[in-house]
């Protein structure tokens, strides 16, 4: 049986990423680049706590589009900045917590 080195729960039952998710402070904001291009960037989330891969997946699926990870940033391709919070959201993030500017 595999055990949390942070809780101590098994790893089935542990509950610090569920945590980590209710404290993090999200900005979502757009970027404009070369020729014009938006891209919405998320920023603030702690990859040391929360799988930033997977949420970044699950993000270009839901909004298919392209995308990448730029140290603690993910940056998405186009202005998803208003569909962005609810996936957020969905994925177990607090509403109070997520600002999109």
């Amino acid at each position: 049986m595999n055990v949390c080195a942070r809780c101590g729960l098994p790893n089935d039952l542990c509950v610090c990423e569920s945590i980590a998710k209710e404290t993090q402070k999200i900005t979502v904001s757009i970027e404009e680049r070369k020729f014009r291009k938006q891209y919405t960037i998320i920023a603030g989330i702690d990859n040391k706590e929360i799988d930033i891969e997977a949420l970044a997946r699950t993000l270009k699926a839901k909004l298919a589009c392209g995308g990448t990870i730029r140290g603690d940033r993910i940056e998405l391709q186009g202005n998803h900045k208003s569909r962005v919070k609810n996936i957020l959201i969905g994925a177990g993030f607090a509403p109070e917590a997520i600002i999109v500017r």
